[in-house]
Protein backbone atom coordinates (compact mmCIF):
# COMPACT_ATOMS: atom_id res chain seq x y z
CA UNK A 1 0.00 0.00 0.00
CA UNK A 2 1.40 3.37 -1.00
CA UNK A 3 2.45 5.96 1.55
CA UNK A 4 -0.18 8.46 0.34
CA UNK A 5 -2.97 5.86 0.50
CA UNK A 6 -1.99 4.94 4.07
CA UNK A 7 -2.05 8.61 5.09
CA UNK A 8 -5.49 9.12 3.54
CA UNK A 9 -6.90 6.06 5.32
CA UNK A 10 -5.41 7.15 8.64
CA UNK A 11 -6.85 10.63 8.16
CA UNK A 12 -10.32 9.24 7.43
CA UNK A 13 -10.11 7.01 10.52
CA UNK A 14 -9.06 10.02 12.58
CA UNK A 15 -11.91 12.27 11.45
CA UNK A 16 -14.79 9.85 10.96
CA UNK A 17 -16.24 6.99 13.04
CA UNK A 18 -14.07 3.88 12.72
CA UNK A 19 -15.76 1.46 15.16
CA UNK A 20 -19.37 0.42 15.81
CA UNK A 21 -19.44 2.40 19.06
CA UNK A 22 -18.25 5.56 17.30
CA UNK A 23 -20.76 4.99 14.50
CA UNK A 24 -23.56 4.62 17.06
CA UNK A 25 -22.52 7.91 18.68
CA UNK A 26 -22.44 9.59 15.27
CA UNK A 27 -25.86 8.28 14.23
CA UNK A 28 -27.49 9.24 17.53
CA UNK A 29 -26.29 12.83 17.54
CA UNK A 30 -26.74 13.44 13.83
CA UNK A 31 -30.32 12.27 14.19
CA UNK A 32 -30.95 14.64 17.10
CA UNK A 33 -29.12 17.63 15.66
CA UNK A 34 -30.39 16.88 12.16
CA UNK A 35 -34.01 16.84 13.25
CA UNK A 36 -33.57 20.16 15.07
CA UNK A 37 -31.72 21.89 12.25
CA UNK A 38 -34.03 20.54 9.54
CA UNK A 39 -37.15 21.69 11.35
CA UNK A 40 -35.73 25.19 11.82
CA UNK A 41 -34.50 25.43 8.23
CA UNK A 42 -37.80 24.24 6.74
CA UNK A 43 -40.09 26.35 8.89
CA UNK A 44 -38.18 29.53 9.73
CA UNK A 45 -35.84 31.95 7.99
CA UNK A 46 -33.49 32.65 10.89
CA UNK A 47 -30.58 30.46 9.71
CA UNK A 48 -30.17 32.69 6.66
CA UNK A 49 -32.11 35.78 5.69
CA UNK A 50 -30.48 37.89 3.00
CA UNK A 51 -31.75 41.07 4.71
CA UNK A 52 -30.19 40.32 8.12
CA UNK A 53 -26.37 40.54 8.14
CA UNK A 54 -25.79 40.00 11.85
CA UNK A 55 -27.20 39.51 15.37
CA UNK A 56 -30.50 37.74 14.59
CA UNK A 57 -29.76 35.35 17.45
CA UNK A 58 -27.02 35.44 20.09
CA UNK A 59 -24.78 37.80 18.05
CA UNK A 60 -23.97 35.25 15.35
CA UNK A 61 -23.28 36.83 11.95
CA UNK A 62 -24.63 34.17 9.60
CA UNK A 63 -25.10 36.24 6.45
CA UNK A 64 -21.97 38.31 6.98
CA UNK A 65 -19.84 35.21 7.54
CA UNK A 66 -21.29 33.32 4.58
CA UNK A 67 -20.91 36.21 2.17
CA UNK A 68 -17.56 37.66 3.24
CA UNK A 69 -16.00 35.30 5.80
CA UNK A 70 -16.19 38.00 8.46
CA UNK A 71 -13.73 40.73 9.35
CA UNK A 72 -10.23 39.94 8.04
CA UNK A 73 -8.44 41.04 11.22
CA UNK A 74 -10.25 38.40 13.30
CA UNK A 75 -10.94 35.79 10.62
CA UNK A 76 -7.98 36.10 8.24
CA UNK A 77 -8.65 33.20 5.87
CA UNK A 78 -12.31 32.35 6.48
CA UNK A 79 -13.20 34.30 3.32
CA UNK A 80 -11.89 31.43 1.17
CA UNK A 81 -13.44 28.72 3.32
CA UNK A 82 -16.92 30.22 3.33
CA UNK A 83 -16.75 30.91 -0.40
CA UNK A 84 -16.62 27.12 -0.81
CA UNK A 85 -19.42 26.60 1.69
CA UNK A 86 -21.65 29.19 0.02
CA UNK A 87 -21.01 27.93 -3.49
CA UNK A 88 -21.67 24.33 -2.48
CA UNK A 89 -24.99 25.29 -0.86
CA UNK A 90 -25.95 27.35 -3.93
CA UNK A 91 -25.11 24.35 -6.13
CA UNK A 92 -27.47 22.16 -4.09
CA UNK A 93 -30.22 24.82 -4.16
CA UNK A 94 -29.80 25.61 -7.88
CA UNK A 95 -28.46 29.07 -7.16
CA UNK A 96 -31.34 30.14 -4.91
CA UNK A 97 -31.00 31.30 -1.31
CA UNK A 98 -34.20 29.54 -0.32
CA UNK A 99 -35.36 26.76 1.98
CA UNK A 100 -33.03 24.24 0.32
CA UNK A 101 -30.12 26.64 0.79
CA UNK A 102 -30.92 26.96 4.52
CA UNK A 103 -31.40 23.21 4.86
CA UNK A 104 -27.99 22.52 3.29
CA UNK A 105 -26.35 25.03 5.62
CA UNK A 106 -28.05 23.41 8.61
CA UNK A 107 -26.95 19.92 7.61
CA UNK A 108 -23.35 20.96 7.08
CA UNK A 109 -23.40 22.44 10.58
CA UNK A 110 -24.98 19.43 12.24
CA UNK A 111 -22.55 17.04 10.54
CA UNK A 112 -19.61 19.12 11.76
CA UNK A 113 -20.91 19.38 15.33
CA UNK A 114 -21.66 15.65 15.37
CA UNK A 115 -18.10 14.91 14.24
CA UNK A 116 -16.94 17.17 17.07
CA UNK A 117 -18.83 14.91 19.51
CA UNK A 118 -17.16 11.88 17.91
CA UNK A 119 -13.71 13.43 18.45
CA UNK A 120 -14.43 13.90 22.16
CA UNK A 121 -15.67 10.31 22.37
CA UNK A 122 -12.47 9.07 20.73
CA UNK A 123 -10.31 11.12 23.10
CA UNK A 124 -12.13 9.73 26.15
CA UNK A 125 -11.87 6.19 24.77
CA UNK A 126 -8.34 6.04 23.39
CA UNK A 127 -6.37 8.69 25.27
CA UNK A 128 -7.97 8.65 28.73
CA UNK A 129 -9.20 5.04 28.31
CA UNK A 130 -12.40 5.41 30.30
CA UNK A 131 -14.98 2.61 30.31
CA UNK A 132 -17.70 2.81 27.66
CA UNK A 133 -20.56 3.66 30.05
CA UNK A 134 -18.63 6.63 31.40
CA UNK A 135 -17.72 7.82 27.90
CA UNK A 136 -21.39 7.78 26.98
CA UNK A 137 -22.40 9.72 30.11
CA UNK A 138 -19.82 12.43 29.45
CA UNK A 139 -20.64 12.87 25.75
CA UNK A 140 -24.38 12.97 26.47
CA UNK A 141 -23.63 15.71 28.98
CA UNK A 142 -21.42 17.49 26.44
CA UNK A 143 -23.96 17.00 23.65
CA UNK A 144 -26.60 19.15 25.34
CA UNK A 145 -24.29 22.12 25.96
CA UNK A 146 -26.00 25.21 24.60
CA UNK A 147 -23.09 25.91 22.22
CA UNK A 148 -23.40 22.48 20.60
CA UNK A 149 -27.17 22.86 20.28
CA UNK A 150 -27.00 26.31 18.68
CA UNK A 151 -23.99 25.62 16.46
CA UNK A 152 -25.61 22.42 15.17
CA UNK A 153 -27.72 24.58 12.83
CA UNK A 154 -25.64 27.77 12.67
CA UNK A 155 -23.35 28.45 9.67
CA UNK A 156 -20.61 30.36 11.48
CA UNK A 157 -16.85 30.37 12.09
CA UNK A 158 -17.41 28.97 15.58
CA UNK A 159 -19.09 25.85 14.21
CA UNK A 160 -16.06 24.77 12.22
CA UNK A 161 -13.56 26.09 14.76
CA UNK A 162 -15.04 23.88 17.49
CA UNK A 163 -14.64 20.79 15.33
CA UNK A 164 -11.12 21.68 14.19
CA UNK A 165 -9.93 22.38 17.74
CA UNK A 166 -11.42 19.11 19.02
CA UNK A 167 -9.88 17.21 16.13
CA UNK A 168 -6.46 18.82 16.52
CA UNK A 169 -6.35 18.24 20.28
CA UNK A 170 -7.20 14.58 19.76
CA UNK A 171 -4.55 14.29 17.03
CA UNK A 172 -1.94 16.05 19.20
CA UNK A 173 -2.81 13.78 22.13
CA UNK A 174 -2.17 10.73 19.96
CA UNK A 175 1.22 12.10 18.96
CA UNK A 176 2.15 12.79 22.59
CA UNK A 177 0.98 9.33 23.60
CA UNK A 178 3.20 7.72 20.95
CA UNK A 179 6.02 10.16 21.83
CA UNK A 180 6.08 11.39 18.25
CA UNK A 181 6.48 14.91 16.98
CA UNK A 182 3.75 16.72 15.06
CA UNK A 183 4.88 16.76 11.41
CA UNK A 184 5.46 20.13 9.74
CA UNK A 185 2.70 19.46 7.19
CA UNK A 186 0.11 18.70 9.89
CA UNK A 187 1.21 21.70 11.95
CA UNK A 188 0.97 23.99 8.93
CA UNK A 189 -2.45 22.68 7.97
CA UNK A 190 -3.72 23.17 11.54
CA UNK A 191 -2.25 26.69 11.63
CA UNK A 192 -3.93 27.69 8.38
CA UNK A 193 -7.33 26.17 9.20
CA UNK A 194 -7.64 26.93 12.92
CA UNK A 195 -5.77 30.25 12.91
CA UNK A 196 -7.28 31.15 9.55
CA UNK A 197 -10.83 30.93 10.87
CA UNK A 198 -10.06 32.85 14.07
CA UNK A 199 -6.67 34.45 14.66
CA UNK A 200 -6.79 34.24 18.47
CA UNK A 201 -6.73 30.45 18.20
CA UNK A 202 -3.40 30.51 16.37
CA UNK A 203 -1.31 30.12 19.53
CA UNK A 204 -3.28 27.02 20.53
CA UNK A 205 -1.90 25.09 17.59
CA UNK A 206 1.65 25.32 18.98
CA UNK A 207 0.90 24.48 22.63
CA UNK A 208 1.25 20.66 22.21
CA UNK A 209 4.77 21.10 20.87
CA UNK A 210 5.93 22.30 24.30
CA UNK A 211 5.16 18.82 25.67
CA UNK A 212 7.00 16.76 23.07
CA UNK A 213 9.51 14.48 24.74
CA UNK A 214 12.86 16.10 25.49
CA UNK A 215 12.14 19.25 23.50
CA UNK A 216 13.70 21.55 26.11
CA UNK A 217 16.59 19.19 26.93
CA UNK A 218 17.82 18.47 23.41
CA UNK A 219 18.77 21.44 21.26
CA UNK A 220 18.26 19.39 18.08
CA UNK A 221 14.67 18.60 19.03
CA UNK A 222 14.09 22.22 20.00
CA UNK A 223 15.57 23.41 16.72
CA UNK A 224 13.42 20.96 14.78
CA UNK A 225 10.31 22.27 16.55
CA UNK A 226 11.35 25.85 15.83
CA UNK A 227 11.71 25.04 12.13
CA UNK A 228 8.26 23.41 12.05
CA UNK A 229 6.74 26.47 13.73
CA UNK A 230 8.57 28.81 11.35
CA UNK A 231 7.30 26.94 8.28
CA UNK A 232 3.72 27.08 9.60
CA UNK A 233 3.92 30.78 10.48
CA UNK A 234 5.49 31.73 7.13
CA UNK A 235 2.81 29.88 5.15
CA UNK A 236 0.07 31.40 7.29
CA UNK A 237 1.48 34.92 7.05
CA UNK A 238 1.86 34.81 3.28
CA UNK A 239 -1.72 33.62 2.84
CA UNK A 240 -2.94 36.29 5.27
CA UNK A 241 -1.03 39.11 3.52
CA UNK A 242 -2.24 37.91 0.14
CA UNK A 243 -5.80 38.04 1.46
CA UNK A 244 -5.42 41.77 2.25
CA UNK A 245 -3.26 42.61 -0.79
CA UNK A 246 -0.23 43.00 1.51
CA UNK A 247 -1.73 46.14 3.12
CA UNK A 248 -0.54 45.05 6.55
CA UNK A 249 -1.18 48.47 8.13
CA UNK A 250 -4.90 47.71 8.00
CA UNK A 251 -4.43 44.83 10.43
CA UNK A 252 -3.33 47.07 13.28
CA UNK A 253 -5.90 49.82 12.71
CA UNK A 254 -8.81 47.38 12.39
CA UNK A 255 -7.64 45.33 15.38
CA UNK A 256 -7.56 48.43 17.58
CA UNK A 257 -11.05 49.42 16.40
CA UNK A 258 -12.42 45.95 17.19
CA UNK A 259 -10.82 45.88 20.63
CA UNK A 260 -12.24 49.27 21.53
CA UNK A 261 -15.66 48.26 20.27
CA UNK A 262 -15.90 44.92 22.07
CA UNK A 263 -14.05 45.55 25.33
CA UNK A 264 -15.64 48.70 26.74
CA UNK A 265 -19.06 47.52 27.91
CA UNK A 266 -19.83 48.64 31.46
CA UNK A 267 -23.56 47.97 31.62
CA UNK A 268 -23.17 44.72 33.58
CA UNK A 269 -20.97 43.58 36.45
CA UNK A 270 -17.77 41.91 35.24
CA UNK A 271 -18.00 38.94 37.62
CA UNK A 272 -21.57 38.28 36.50
CA UNK A 273 -20.66 38.37 32.82
CA UNK A 274 -17.82 35.93 33.51
CA UNK A 275 -20.13 33.48 35.28
CA UNK A 276 -23.26 33.97 33.18
CA UNK A 277 -21.65 34.35 29.77
CA UNK A 278 -18.07 33.05 29.65
CA UNK A 279 -18.46 30.01 31.92
CA UNK A 280 -22.21 29.66 31.75
CA UNK A 281 -23.97 30.80 28.60
CA UNK A 282 -22.07 28.46 26.32
CA UNK A 283 -23.21 25.48 28.43
CA UNK A 284 -26.38 26.36 30.36
CA UNK A 285 -28.83 28.71 28.66
CA UNK A 286 -29.76 31.76 30.73
CA UNK A 287 -32.91 33.79 29.99
CA UNK A 288 -33.19 35.77 26.77
CA UNK A 289 -33.59 39.42 25.83
CA UNK A 290 -35.32 40.61 22.66
CA UNK A 291 -33.87 43.69 20.99
CA UNK A 292 -34.87 45.90 18.07
CA UNK A 293 -32.25 45.95 15.29
CA UNK A 294 -31.93 47.20 11.74
CA UNK A 295 -29.63 46.33 8.86
CA UNK A 296 -28.62 49.94 8.07
CA UNK A 297 -30.68 49.67 4.87
CA UNK A 298 -34.19 50.44 6.10
CA UNK A 299 -35.03 46.91 7.27
CA UNK A 300 -35.86 46.38 10.94
CA UNK A 301 -35.86 43.02 12.69
CA UNK A 302 -35.89 41.44 16.12
CA UNK A 303 -32.71 40.05 17.68
CA UNK A 304 -32.28 37.64 20.58
CA UNK A 305 -29.53 37.94 23.20
CA UNK A 306 -28.67 36.03 26.34
CA UNK A 307 -29.33 37.67 29.69
CA UNK A 308 -27.48 37.27 32.98
CA UNK A 309 -28.60 34.35 35.13
CA UNK A 310 -31.57 35.06 37.35
CA UNK A 311 -31.76 31.73 39.16
CA UNK A 312 -29.56 30.71 42.08
CA UNK A 313 -29.58 27.14 40.74
CA UNK A 314 -27.91 28.30 37.52
CA UNK A 315 -25.06 29.91 39.46
CA UNK A 316 -24.73 26.76 41.59
CA UNK A 317 -24.60 24.62 38.44
CA UNK A 318 -21.80 26.71 36.93
CA UNK A 319 -19.94 26.88 40.25
CA UNK A 320 -19.98 23.07 40.55
CA UNK A 321 -18.78 22.67 36.97
CA UNK A 322 -15.93 25.15 37.50
CA UNK A 323 -14.97 23.29 40.69
CA UNK A 324 -14.89 19.99 38.78
CA UNK A 325 -12.61 21.24 36.01
CA UNK A 326 -10.38 23.09 38.51
CA UNK A 327 -10.18 19.94 40.64
CA UNK A 328 -9.24 17.93 37.56
CA UNK A 329 -6.53 20.40 36.59
CA UNK A 330 -4.96 20.43 40.06
CA UNK A 331 -5.24 16.65 40.48
CA UNK A 332 -3.63 16.05 37.09
CA UNK A 333 -1.20 18.95 37.22
CA UNK A 334 1.76 16.84 36.04
CA UNK A 335 -0.23 15.32 33.19
CA UNK A 336 0.99 16.73 29.87
CA UNK A 337 -2.35 16.09 28.14
CA UNK A 338 -4.20 18.04 30.82
CA UNK A 339 -1.70 20.88 30.65
CA UNK A 340 -2.13 21.03 26.87
CA UNK A 341 -5.90 21.52 26.97
CA UNK A 342 -5.76 23.73 30.09
CA UNK A 343 -3.27 26.13 28.47
CA UNK A 344 -5.57 26.32 25.47
CA UNK A 345 -8.40 27.31 27.83
CA UNK A 346 -6.21 29.89 29.58
CA UNK A 347 -5.77 31.68 26.24
CA UNK A 348 -9.52 32.31 26.15
CA UNK A 349 -9.60 33.25 29.83
CA UNK A 350 -6.94 35.87 29.15
CA UNK A 351 -8.68 37.30 26.08
CA UNK A 352 -12.24 37.43 27.38
CA UNK A 353 -12.04 37.64 31.17
CA UNK A 354 -8.85 39.62 31.75
CA UNK A 355 -8.64 41.68 28.56
CA UNK A 356 -12.48 41.79 28.52
CA UNK A 357 -12.68 41.41 24.73
CA UNK A 358 -16.27 40.50 23.91
CA UNK A 359 -17.00 39.64 27.55
CA UNK A 360 -20.59 40.92 27.26
CA UNK A 361 -21.23 38.35 24.49
CA UNK A 362 -18.66 35.74 25.50
CA UNK A 363 -21.32 33.04 25.30
CA UNK A 364 -20.80 33.02 21.53
CA UNK A 365 -17.11 32.14 21.94
CA UNK A 366 -17.85 28.72 23.41
CA UNK A 367 -16.80 27.17 20.12
CA UNK A 368 -13.22 28.06 21.05
CA UNK A 369 -13.06 26.17 24.32
CA UNK A 370 -16.09 24.14 25.48
CA UNK A 371 -14.46 20.90 24.35
CA UNK A 372 -12.11 21.15 27.34
CA UNK A 373 -14.96 20.60 29.82
CA UNK A 374 -15.71 16.95 28.93
CA UNK A 375 -11.99 16.24 28.57
CA UNK A 376 -11.11 17.62 32.01
CA UNK A 377 -14.06 15.80 33.54
CA UNK A 378 -12.78 12.64 31.86
CA UNK A 379 -9.31 13.17 33.30
CA UNK A 380 -10.85 13.69 36.74
CA UNK A 381 -12.50 10.27 36.54
CA UNK A 382 -9.20 8.82 35.35
CA UNK A 383 -7.35 10.27 38.36
CA UNK A 384 -9.70 8.41 40.72
CA UNK A 385 -10.02 5.19 38.69
CA UNK A 386 -8.81 3.13 41.69
CA UNK A 387 -11.15 4.85 44.15
CA UNK A 388 -14.70 3.40 43.72
CA UNK A 389 -16.31 5.73 46.27
CA UNK A 390 -14.98 8.83 44.53
CA UNK A 391 -16.06 7.45 41.14
CA UNK A 392 -19.59 6.92 42.47
CA UNK A 393 -19.63 10.44 43.90
CA UNK A 394 -18.37 12.02 40.66
CA UNK A 395 -20.81 9.97 38.59
CA UNK A 396 -23.70 11.10 40.78
CA UNK A 397 -22.65 14.74 40.45
CA UNK A 398 -22.35 14.56 36.66
CA UNK A 399 -25.73 12.77 36.41
CA UNK A 400 -27.41 15.49 38.48
CA UNK A 401 -25.75 18.22 36.39
CA UNK A 402 -26.82 16.43 33.20
CA UNK A 403 -30.47 16.19 34.26
CA UNK A 404 -30.58 19.88 35.24
CA UNK A 405 -28.76 20.91 32.05
CA UNK A 406 -31.12 18.90 29.86
CA UNK A 407 -34.24 20.25 31.57
CA UNK A 408 -33.03 23.86 31.50
CA UNK A 409 -31.83 23.83 27.90
CA UNK A 410 -35.00 22.06 26.72
CA UNK A 411 -37.09 24.77 28.34
CA UNK A 412 -34.94 27.60 26.96
CA UNK A 413 -35.11 26.11 23.46
CA UNK A 414 -38.90 26.20 23.74
CA UNK A 415 -38.53 29.96 24.36
CA UNK A 416 -36.24 30.16 21.33
CA UNK A 417 -38.93 28.49 19.22
CA UNK A 418 -41.49 30.99 20.49
CA UNK A 419 -39.15 33.72 19.23
CA UNK A 420 -38.95 31.99 15.84
CA UNK A 421 -42.72 31.53 15.62
CA UNK A 422 -43.31 35.16 16.48
CA UNK A 423 -40.70 36.91 14.36
CA UNK A 424 -39.14 34.51 11.82
CA UNK A 425 -41.97 32.65 10.09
Amino acid sequence: MSFIKIKIINFLKLVFPSTYAELAVFLFFITCYGALGSYIALNYRIIFDNRIPWDAYFSFDNKSILMTGGSFERHPLSYYFFNWIREFCLFISNGKMDTTFRLTLAWLSNIIITLNIVQIFKYLKYIIKLPLWLNILIILFFGVFSTNIILSFTPENFTYTLFLLSLYNYYAAIKLKKEQKTPAAALTLATITIGGLTITNLIKVFIPLAFEKGIFRDWKKFGNAAIRVAIAIICYTLLYLNRIDFKYQNIFSKTNQQYEKFSNVESMAGWDMILSFFFGGNILFPGFIISDKHNMKDFSFKALYMDLYSSLFSYIFIAILVVLISWSYLKNFNNKWVQTIALSFFVDLLIHCFMRFGLHTSYIYGGHFIFIYPLLIGWLFYAYRTSPKTIIFLTSVVCILFVYLLANNWYRMSEFFWFLETYYQ
